[in-house]
C-alpha cells in the first residue's frame, strides 16, 4: 500500500484558495492547457511524511502508534499564504500560522514510522506547502527552449521561465483565512487510477489531536 500522512486544509480555506487562483487565471483554472494539470481540490493537503509502499500488515501498527504519539499534541491554527514553484514543474502555496507546530507534528510522524518499521521521509521539516498543480517535463523544456532562442537573438532576458511563472508572482502576497488543525489523516495513494490519469486517495484513518475529540 502506498501510504503518506498528511493534514488538509479546511473547505473555507479552499473556497478562499479556489477564489485567488480563479482571479489570477480566470478560465484556465478550468482548462490550464496541455501538460498542465490541477491538482484535485479533495485531494489538496500538506504532507507531513511520505511512506512510500508499506505492507498492509505494518499499516495498522503505525496507525496506532501515531494515536498514541499525537495524543497529547494540541491542535493548532494554520492558513495558506504565499506560493512558488519547485524546478519550474509544480506550483505550491505556502503555509502561514503555527508553521513551528506543524513542523513539530511531522518529526512526530517520522519518529512513528522509524519506531514502527514504516518508511519515512520528513516532508514539511524544510518548506512546507500544498502543491496546487503540475507540469509536464516537455511543457518545461519548451519554455527554457524559448528562453534560450530570446538569448540567442539577443534579446532581453525574460522572468525564470515556467509555465507557472506568473501564477507563483501573483500569489506570493496571497493569505487565506486561519483554519484549525485537529486531526491528522493517514492515505493511501493508487497512482494512474485517479481522475485525468493522476493518483486516487483514500483515507486509511483519521488521527484526533488533543481538543479535537469529535
Amino acid at each position: 500500500m502506498r501510504l503518506f500522512t498528511a493534514v488538509y486544509p479546511s473547505p473555507e480555506s479552499l473556497d478562499h484558495l479556489d477564489g485567488a487562483l480563479g482571479g489570477v487565471g480566470g478560465a484556465a483554472v478550468a482548462d490550464p492547457g496541455a501538460g498542465l494539470r490541477w491538482v484535485p481540490r479533495e485531494q489538496r493537503h500538506v504532507t507531513l511524511a511520505f511512506h512510500g509502499d508499506v505492507p498492509d500488515g505494518a499499516v495498522d501498527g503505525y496507525v496506532d502508534t501515531l494515536a498514541e504519539a499525537v495524543a497529547g499534541v494540541r491542535s493548532f491554527d494554520l492558513a495558506l499564504a504565499g506560493s512558488g514553484t519547485f524546478g519550474g514543474r509544480t506550483l505550491w502555496v505556502g503555509l502561514g500560522g503555527d508553521v513551528h507546530a506543524l513542523r513539530s507534528l511531522a518529526r512526530h510522524t517520522d519518529e512513528v514510522a522509524d519506531e514502527t518499521g514504516v518508511p519515512g521521509a520528513d516532508r514539511a521539516s524544510g518548506r512546507p506547502h500544498l502543491t496546487v498543480a503540475r507540469a509536464s517535463a516537455s511543457v518545461v523544456g519548451a519554455d527554457r527552449a524559448r528562453e534560450r532562442r530570446r538569448r540567442r537573438r539577443g534579446e532581453p532576458e525574460g522572468v525564470p521561465t515556467s509555465p507557472f511563472g506568473r501564477w507563483s508572482r501573483a500569489l506570493s502576497v496571497y493569505r487565506g483565512p486561519l483554519w484549525t488543525v485537529g486531526e491528522v489523516l493517514v492515505v493511501s495513494s493508487r497512482l494512474g487510477e485517479g481522475r485525468a490519469g493522476g493518483p486516487a486517495h483514500a483515507v486509511v484513518a483519521r488521527v484526533p489531536l488533543r481538543g479535537h475529540l469529535d
